[in-house]
Protein backbone atom coordinates (compact mmCIF):
# COMPACT_ATOMS: atom_id res chain seq x y z
CA UNK A 1 0.00 0.00 0.00
CA UNK A 2 2.83 2.77 0.95
CA UNK A 3 4.28 1.82 -2.43
CA UNK A 4 1.34 1.98 -4.76
CA UNK A 5 0.73 5.38 -2.76
CA UNK A 6 4.17 6.69 -3.30
CA UNK A 7 4.08 6.23 -6.96
CA UNK A 8 0.60 7.27 -7.28
CA UNK A 9 1.39 10.43 -5.50
CA UNK A 10 4.58 11.24 -7.79
CA UNK A 11 3.20 12.10 -11.28
CA UNK A 12 1.43 14.84 -9.14
CA UNK A 13 4.68 16.00 -7.48
CA UNK A 14 6.64 15.89 -11.15
CA UNK A 15 3.80 17.62 -12.44
CA UNK A 16 3.81 20.05 -9.38
CA UNK A 17 7.77 20.59 -10.20
CA UNK A 18 7.34 21.23 -14.11
CA UNK A 19 5.09 24.30 -13.56
CA UNK A 20 7.23 25.68 -10.68
CA UNK A 21 10.17 25.50 -13.75
CA UNK A 22 7.42 26.54 -16.51
CA UNK A 23 6.76 29.47 -14.36
CA UNK A 24 10.64 30.45 -13.85
CA UNK A 25 11.89 33.33 -16.15
CA UNK A 26 15.09 35.03 -17.67
CA UNK A 27 15.42 38.91 -16.80
CA UNK A 28 17.20 39.71 -20.15
CA UNK A 29 17.08 43.43 -20.27
CA UNK A 30 16.11 46.56 -18.33
CA UNK A 31 13.04 46.30 -16.09
CA UNK A 32 12.56 42.40 -17.06
CA UNK A 33 10.99 40.27 -19.74
CA UNK A 34 8.31 43.06 -20.34
CA UNK A 35 10.18 45.87 -19.75
CA UNK A 36 7.88 47.08 -16.72
CA UNK A 37 9.65 45.37 -13.93
CA UNK A 38 7.15 43.16 -13.60
CA UNK A 39 7.54 39.66 -12.48
CA UNK A 40 5.00 36.53 -13.25
CA UNK A 41 7.42 33.94 -10.55
CA UNK A 42 5.89 32.65 -7.45
CA UNK A 43 7.41 31.61 -4.46
CA UNK A 44 9.96 35.16 -4.62
CA UNK A 45 11.62 35.68 -1.34
CA UNK A 46 10.08 38.91 0.79
CA UNK A 47 12.46 38.57 3.26
CA UNK A 48 16.51 38.58 4.05
CA UNK A 49 18.98 40.68 5.67
CA UNK A 50 22.73 41.27 4.05
CA UNK A 51 24.45 42.01 7.57
CA UNK A 52 23.41 38.73 9.41
CA UNK A 53 22.88 36.54 5.81
CA UNK A 54 19.43 35.94 6.29
CA UNK A 55 18.60 34.38 2.62
CA UNK A 56 21.79 35.59 1.19
CA UNK A 57 22.48 32.56 -1.02
CA UNK A 58 26.23 34.52 -2.26
CA UNK A 59 27.59 37.34 -2.33
CA UNK A 60 30.43 38.19 -4.76
CA UNK A 61 32.46 41.66 -5.46
CA UNK A 62 31.86 43.31 -8.63
CA UNK A 63 35.03 45.09 -9.97
CA UNK A 64 35.22 48.98 -10.64
CA UNK A 65 31.73 51.18 -10.71
CA UNK A 66 28.43 51.36 -12.29
CA UNK A 67 24.79 51.38 -11.83
CA UNK A 68 24.10 49.18 -14.08
CA UNK A 69 21.55 46.02 -13.01
CA UNK A 70 22.29 42.80 -13.56
CA UNK A 71 20.66 40.52 -16.35
CA UNK A 72 20.27 36.84 -16.16
CA UNK A 73 19.67 34.31 -18.73
CA UNK A 74 19.55 30.59 -17.66
CA UNK A 75 22.78 30.39 -15.72
CA UNK A 76 24.25 33.48 -16.66
CA UNK A 77 24.71 36.86 -14.96
CA UNK A 78 25.95 39.55 -16.86
CA UNK A 79 26.13 43.49 -15.74
CA UNK A 80 28.80 46.56 -16.66
CA UNK A 81 31.38 48.43 -15.22
CA UNK A 82 34.05 51.22 -14.99
CA UNK A 83 37.36 50.14 -13.82
CA UNK A 84 38.00 54.39 -13.18
CA UNK A 85 41.96 53.86 -12.69
CA UNK A 86 42.69 52.53 -16.31
CA UNK A 87 39.42 54.16 -17.80
CA UNK A 88 38.00 50.68 -19.02
CA UNK A 89 34.42 50.18 -19.54
CA UNK A 90 34.18 46.50 -18.86
CA UNK A 91 30.90 44.11 -19.82
CA UNK A 92 31.01 41.44 -16.74
CA UNK A 93 29.75 37.68 -16.60
CA UNK A 94 29.27 35.97 -13.49
CA UNK A 95 27.71 32.10 -12.97
CA UNK A 96 24.43 32.54 -11.60
CA UNK A 97 24.47 29.32 -9.17
CA UNK A 98 27.67 30.23 -7.51
CA UNK A 99 28.33 34.17 -8.39
CA UNK A 100 31.35 33.29 -9.60
CA UNK A 101 33.20 35.41 -12.21
CA UNK A 102 33.61 34.05 -15.18
CA UNK A 103 35.06 36.69 -17.36
CA UNK A 104 35.42 40.15 -18.03
CA UNK A 105 36.40 41.97 -21.58
CA UNK A 106 37.06 45.99 -22.16
CA UNK A 107 34.31 47.11 -24.13
CA UNK A 108 35.83 50.72 -24.35
CA UNK A 109 38.58 52.61 -22.42
CA UNK A 110 38.45 56.32 -22.70
CA UNK A 111 38.58 59.07 -20.62
CA UNK A 112 35.89 59.73 -17.94
CA UNK A 113 33.26 61.74 -18.94
CA UNK A 114 31.64 64.42 -16.81
CA UNK A 115 28.65 63.06 -15.05
CA UNK A 116 26.26 63.93 -12.52
CA UNK A 117 26.99 63.19 -8.85
CA UNK A 118 24.63 60.81 -9.17
CA UNK A 119 25.05 58.68 -11.97
CA UNK A 120 28.00 56.73 -12.66
CA UNK A 121 30.30 55.59 -15.99
CA UNK A 122 28.71 52.45 -16.35
CA UNK A 123 24.71 52.73 -15.87
CA UNK A 124 23.09 51.55 -19.05
CA UNK A 125 22.31 48.09 -18.05
CA UNK A 126 22.91 45.46 -21.03
CA UNK A 127 20.74 43.33 -22.81
CA UNK A 128 20.65 39.53 -23.92
CA UNK A 129 18.40 37.53 -26.40
CA UNK A 130 19.77 34.31 -25.29
CA UNK A 131 22.57 33.81 -28.01
CA UNK A 132 24.32 37.48 -27.28
CA UNK A 133 25.06 40.59 -25.04
CA UNK A 134 24.44 44.20 -25.78
CA UNK A 135 26.18 46.74 -24.21
CA UNK A 136 26.76 50.55 -24.06
CA UNK A 137 29.17 52.95 -23.12
CA UNK A 138 29.86 56.54 -23.85
CA UNK A 139 33.49 57.43 -25.30
CA UNK A 140 34.93 60.90 -25.41
CA UNK A 141 38.38 61.72 -26.22
CA UNK A 142 38.74 64.80 -23.29
CA UNK A 143 38.27 67.78 -24.80
CA UNK A 144 34.98 69.91 -23.67
CA UNK A 145 32.64 72.32 -24.47
CA UNK A 146 30.36 74.57 -22.98
CA UNK A 147 27.00 72.69 -21.21
CA UNK A 148 23.63 73.42 -22.58
CA UNK A 149 19.97 73.54 -20.50
CA UNK A 150 22.26 74.60 -17.42
CA UNK A 151 21.44 77.16 -14.87
CA UNK A 152 25.27 78.00 -14.31
CA UNK A 153 27.77 77.83 -16.99
CA UNK A 154 30.47 74.86 -16.80
CA UNK A 155 32.54 72.45 -19.12
CA UNK A 156 30.91 69.30 -20.23
CA UNK A 157 32.72 66.31 -22.20
CA UNK A 158 31.74 65.65 -25.99
CA UNK A 159 31.60 62.03 -27.01
CA UNK A 160 30.53 58.91 -29.39
CA UNK A 161 28.00 56.25 -28.46
CA UNK A 162 29.79 53.35 -28.89
CA UNK A 163 27.14 50.06 -28.55
CA UNK A 164 28.86 46.51 -28.77
CA UNK A 165 27.63 42.78 -28.96
CA UNK A 166 29.45 39.75 -27.25
CA UNK A 167 28.63 36.17 -27.11
CA UNK A 168 28.18 34.06 -23.58
CA UNK A 169 32.20 33.56 -24.00
CA UNK A 170 33.15 37.05 -24.12
CA UNK A 171 33.78 37.23 -27.85
CA UNK A 172 33.02 40.36 -29.20
CA UNK A 173 30.70 40.15 -32.51
CA UNK A 174 31.07 43.66 -33.18
CA UNK A 175 31.30 47.62 -31.85
CA UNK A 176 29.93 50.70 -33.70
CA UNK A 177 29.73 54.82 -32.87
CA UNK A 178 25.89 55.20 -34.21
CA UNK A 179 26.03 59.31 -33.03
CA UNK A 180 27.35 61.75 -31.33
CA UNK A 181 26.00 62.33 -27.50
CA UNK A 182 26.78 65.41 -25.17
CA UNK A 183 25.35 65.88 -21.61
CA UNK A 184 26.30 67.15 -18.33
CA UNK A 185 24.35 64.64 -16.19
CA UNK A 186 26.35 62.13 -18.50
CA UNK A 187 25.67 58.40 -19.87
CA UNK A 188 23.05 56.24 -19.58
CA UNK A 189 20.80 54.25 -22.08
CA UNK A 190 20.18 50.87 -22.23
CA UNK A 191 19.29 48.44 -25.07
CA UNK A 192 15.93 47.73 -26.16
CA UNK A 193 16.14 44.26 -28.18
CA UNK A 194 12.90 44.09 -31.07
CA UNK A 195 12.82 41.07 -33.34
CA UNK A 196 16.10 41.84 -35.55
CA UNK A 197 16.94 45.02 -33.89
CA UNK A 198 19.00 46.86 -31.05
CA UNK A 199 17.24 50.09 -30.17
CA UNK A 200 19.34 52.74 -28.22
CA UNK A 201 18.13 56.28 -27.44
CA UNK A 202 20.46 58.88 -27.97
CA UNK A 203 18.25 62.14 -26.66
CA UNK A 204 21.17 64.56 -26.05
CA UNK A 205 21.80 68.14 -25.69
CA UNK A 206 23.06 68.25 -29.51
CA UNK A 207 21.59 66.43 -32.45
CA UNK A 208 19.45 63.74 -30.51
CA UNK A 209 18.04 60.62 -32.12
CA UNK A 210 16.45 56.97 -31.65
CA UNK A 211 19.14 54.28 -33.55
CA UNK A 212 17.53 50.67 -34.50
CA UNK A 213 20.77 48.57 -35.04
CA UNK A 214 20.90 44.68 -37.01
CA UNK A 215 21.57 42.72 -34.18
CA UNK A 216 24.23 40.51 -36.04
CA UNK A 217 26.14 43.36 -37.71
CA UNK A 218 25.80 46.18 -35.89
CA UNK A 219 24.71 47.75 -39.09
CA UNK A 220 22.03 51.16 -38.91
CA UNK A 221 18.44 49.82 -39.78
CA UNK A 222 17.15 53.19 -38.96
CA UNK A 223 17.71 56.36 -37.06
CA UNK A 224 14.99 59.09 -36.47
CA UNK A 225 15.87 62.69 -35.52
CA UNK A 226 14.65 63.88 -31.82
CA UNK A 227 12.86 67.12 -32.41
CA UNK A 228 13.42 69.26 -29.02
CA UNK A 229 17.57 68.17 -28.61
CA UNK A 230 17.35 67.68 -25.17
CA UNK A 231 18.73 65.48 -22.80
CA UNK A 232 16.51 62.31 -21.27
CA UNK A 233 17.43 59.00 -20.26
CA UNK A 234 14.42 57.19 -20.81
CA UNK A 235 14.34 53.44 -22.58
CA UNK A 236 11.32 53.12 -24.68
CA UNK A 237 8.71 50.27 -23.50
CA UNK A 238 7.19 48.30 -26.49
CA UNK A 239 3.65 47.02 -26.41
CA UNK A 240 1.30 45.16 -29.04
CA UNK A 241 -2.32 47.39 -29.07
CA UNK A 242 -5.23 46.70 -31.10
CA UNK A 243 -3.21 45.08 -33.99
CA UNK A 244 -0.44 48.00 -34.05
CA UNK A 245 3.05 47.41 -32.57
CA UNK A 246 4.10 50.94 -30.67
CA UNK A 247 7.31 51.69 -28.92
CA UNK A 248 6.69 54.38 -26.56
CA UNK A 249 9.02 56.71 -24.89
CA UNK A 250 8.75 60.60 -23.18
CA UNK A 251 11.83 62.97 -23.40
CA UNK A 252 12.90 65.85 -25.44
CA UNK A 253 9.79 67.73 -23.93
CA UNK A 254 7.57 65.07 -25.56
CA UNK A 255 5.84 61.95 -24.92
CA UNK A 256 6.17 59.84 -28.77
CA UNK A 257 4.81 56.80 -30.18
CA UNK A 258 6.66 54.92 -32.94
CA UNK A 259 6.91 51.77 -34.43
CA UNK A 260 10.00 49.72 -33.87
CA UNK A 261 10.46 48.48 -36.79
CA UNK A 262 10.77 51.87 -39.26
CA UNK A 263 11.10 54.55 -36.69
CA UNK A 264 8.12 56.25 -37.97
CA UNK A 265 6.33 57.76 -35.63
CA UNK A 266 2.67 57.24 -34.51
CA UNK A 267 1.23 59.81 -32.08
CA UNK A 268 2.71 62.09 -29.50
CA UNK A 269 1.86 64.64 -27.01
CA UNK A 270 3.77 67.84 -26.31
CA UNK A 271 5.77 68.62 -23.22
CA UNK A 272 4.58 68.30 -20.36
CA UNK A 273 8.31 69.11 -19.36
CA UNK A 274 11.80 69.25 -20.37
CA UNK A 275 13.84 66.14 -19.41
CA UNK A 276 12.86 62.75 -18.42
CA UNK A 277 14.42 59.38 -17.10
CA UNK A 278 11.65 56.60 -15.98
CA UNK A 279 10.52 54.52 -18.63
CA UNK A 280 6.24 54.23 -18.98
CA UNK A 281 4.42 51.14 -17.85
CA UNK A 282 0.86 49.81 -19.30
CA UNK A 283 -1.66 48.16 -17.78
CA UNK A 284 -3.33 46.71 -20.99
CA UNK A 285 -5.75 49.90 -21.17
CA UNK A 286 -3.46 53.19 -20.15
CA UNK A 287 0.19 54.39 -20.38
CA UNK A 288 1.59 55.97 -17.29
CA UNK A 289 4.24 58.19 -17.44
CA UNK A 290 6.22 60.01 -14.65
CA UNK A 291 8.48 62.74 -14.84
CA UNK A 292 10.30 65.13 -14.27
CA UNK A 293 12.33 68.26 -14.63
CA UNK A 294 11.73 70.99 -13.77
CA UNK A 295 8.51 70.00 -13.31
CA UNK A 296 6.56 67.09 -12.08
CA UNK A 297 3.77 64.91 -13.80
CA UNK A 298 1.73 62.17 -13.93
CA UNK A 299 0.10 61.03 -16.32
CA UNK A 300 -2.79 58.57 -17.57
CA UNK A 301 -2.54 58.33 -21.56
CA UNK A 302 -4.50 56.76 -24.46
CA UNK A 303 -2.55 54.09 -26.38
CA UNK A 304 -4.60 54.49 -29.90
CA UNK A 305 -4.93 57.55 -31.83
CA UNK A 306 -2.45 59.26 -34.34
CA UNK A 307 -0.54 62.44 -34.88
CA UNK A 308 -0.67 65.10 -32.06
CA UNK A 309 -2.96 63.57 -29.54
CA UNK A 310 -2.04 65.96 -26.76
CA UNK A 311 -5.70 67.61 -26.16
CA UNK A 312 -7.25 63.92 -26.80
CA UNK A 313 -5.55 61.44 -25.12
CA UNK A 314 -4.36 62.78 -22.10
CA UNK A 315 -6.87 60.24 -19.61
CA UNK A 316 -5.80 62.46 -16.45
CA UNK A 317 -2.96 64.20 -14.99
CA UNK A 318 -1.55 65.13 -11.80
CA UNK A 319 1.07 67.29 -10.29
CA UNK A 320 1.94 66.76 -7.28
CA UNK A 321 4.81 63.95 -6.99
CA UNK A 322 8.19 65.24 -7.26
CA UNK A 323 8.66 62.00 -9.33
CA UNK A 324 12.08 61.91 -11.70
CA UNK A 325 14.41 58.96 -11.76
CA UNK A 326 12.75 55.74 -10.97
CA UNK A 327 10.80 54.17 -13.06
CA UNK A 328 7.30 53.72 -11.19
CA UNK A 329 5.09 50.34 -11.16
CA UNK A 330 1.56 49.67 -11.45
CA UNK A 331 -0.13 46.58 -10.29
CA UNK A 332 -3.71 46.01 -9.16
CA UNK A 333 -4.93 48.89 -10.35
CA UNK A 334 -2.52 51.24 -8.25
CA UNK A 335 0.16 53.02 -9.77
CA UNK A 336 2.98 53.26 -7.75
CA UNK A 337 5.31 56.10 -8.05
CA UNK A 338 8.46 56.44 -6.33
CA UNK A 339 10.26 60.12 -5.78
CA UNK A 340 13.56 60.54 -6.07
CA UNK A 341 13.94 61.95 -2.67
CA UNK A 342 12.01 58.72 -0.92
CA UNK A 343 8.74 59.57 -0.89
CA UNK A 344 6.00 57.13 -2.42
CA UNK A 345 3.01 58.05 -3.64
CA UNK A 346 -0.10 55.53 -4.55
CA UNK A 347 -2.84 56.50 -7.11
CA UNK A 348 -6.09 55.02 -8.57
CA UNK A 349 -4.75 53.78 -11.96
CA UNK A 350 -8.36 54.75 -13.35
CA UNK A 351 -8.58 58.47 -12.97
CA UNK A 352 -5.15 59.51 -11.24
CA UNK A 353 -6.94 59.69 -7.28
CA UNK A 354 -4.01 59.84 -5.18
CA UNK A 355 -4.85 57.09 -2.56
CA UNK A 356 -1.72 57.36 -0.34
CA UNK A 357 1.70 59.16 -0.05
CA UNK A 358 4.23 58.35 2.53
CA UNK A 359 7.85 59.14 3.15
CA UNK A 360 9.82 55.43 2.93
CA UNK A 361 13.32 56.43 2.72
CA UNK A 362 15.98 58.92 2.33
CA UNK A 363 16.45 58.94 -1.57
CA UNK A 364 15.11 56.17 -4.04
CA UNK A 365 17.36 55.72 -7.64
CA UNK A 366 16.30 51.89 -8.54
CA UNK A 367 13.18 51.70 -10.21
CA UNK A 368 9.81 49.58 -8.85
CA UNK A 369 9.62 45.49 -9.44
CA UNK A 370 6.52 43.78 -8.34
CA UNK A 371 6.44 40.42 -7.79
CA UNK A 372 4.18 37.63 -5.54
CA UNK A 373 1.47 40.42 -5.60
CA UNK A 374 3.87 43.15 -4.00
CA UNK A 375 5.76 46.20 -4.97
CA UNK A 376 9.49 46.10 -4.20
CA UNK A 377 10.80 49.34 -3.28
CA UNK A 378 15.13 49.60 -2.90
CA UNK A 379 16.26 52.75 -1.49
CA UNK A 380 20.31 54.08 -2.34
CA UNK A 381 21.21 52.94 1.13
CA UNK A 382 20.36 49.37 0.47
CA UNK A 383 16.91 49.50 1.67
CA UNK A 384 14.40 47.19 0.04
CA UNK A 385 10.82 48.14 1.30
CA UNK A 386 7.91 45.83 0.70
CA UNK A 387 3.91 47.14 -0.22
CA UNK A 388 0.88 45.50 -0.53
CA UNK A 389 -0.84 47.08 -3.07
CA UNK A 390 -3.86 48.35 -1.04
CA UNK A 391 -5.39 52.02 -0.53
CA UNK A 392 -3.64 52.63 2.68
CA UNK A 393 0.18 51.96 3.01
CA UNK A 394 0.89 48.30 4.04
CA UNK A 395 4.29 47.33 4.45
CA UNK A 396 5.57 43.95 4.77
CA UNK A 397 8.81 43.63 5.18
CA UNK A 398 11.87 46.20 5.40
CA UNK A 399 15.16 43.92 4.62
CA UNK A 400 18.90 45.55 4.44
CA UNK A 401 21.63 44.68 2.44
CA UNK A 402 23.68 46.44 4.70
CA UNK A 403 25.57 48.08 1.47
CA UNK A 404 24.27 51.06 -1.07
CA UNK A 405 22.26 50.00 -3.74
CA UNK A 406 21.66 52.38 -7.13
CA UNK A 407 20.69 49.97 -9.41
CA UNK A 408 17.20 48.00 -9.97
CA UNK A 409 16.70 44.68 -8.89
CA UNK A 410 16.65 41.43 -11.44
CA UNK A 411 14.24 38.28 -10.45
CA UNK A 412 14.98 35.08 -11.92
CA UNK A 413 14.50 31.32 -11.13
CA UNK A 414 13.17 32.35 -8.07
CA UNK A 415 15.79 34.35 -6.88
CA UNK A 416 16.53 38.19 -6.58
CA UNK A 417 19.51 39.54 -7.81
CA UNK A 418 20.79 43.32 -6.65
CA UNK A 419 24.11 44.93 -7.87
CA UNK A 420 25.22 46.96 -4.70
CA UNK A 421 28.03 49.40 -4.20
CA UNK A 422 30.87 47.02 -4.62
CA UNK A 423 28.96 43.05 -4.99
CA UNK A 424 26.52 41.21 -6.24
CA UNK A 425 24.37 39.36 -4.09
CA UNK A 426 21.74 36.59 -4.63
CA UNK A 427 19.06 36.73 -2.40
CA UNK A 428 16.51 33.25 -2.31
CA UNK A 429 16.24 30.10 0.10
CA UNK A 430 17.93 27.09 -0.58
Amino acid sequence: MYRIGCFRALPAFVLLLCASWAEAENWPCWRGPRGDGTSVEANIPTRWNGETGENILWKTPVPGVGHASPIVWEDRIFTVSCLLESQQRVLLCFDRRTGKQLWQRTVVTSPLETKHNLNSHASGTPATDGRWVYCTFLEVQGETVEARNVSQPRPVTPGRMVVAAYDFEGNQQWLVRPGPFVSVHGYCSCPLLFENLVIVNGDHDGDSYIVALDKSTGETVWKVDRQHKTRSYVTPLIREIDGRTQMVLSGSRHIASYDPRSGSMHWQIDGPTEQFVASLVFDGRWFYMTAGFPTYHVMGIRPDGSGNVTDTHVAWHVKDAACYVPSPAVIEGRLFVADDRGTVNCYRASDGHRLWKERMAKHISASLVTAGGLVYFMSDDGIATLVRPADELEIVAENPLGEYCFASPAISQGRIYLRSENHLVCVGSE
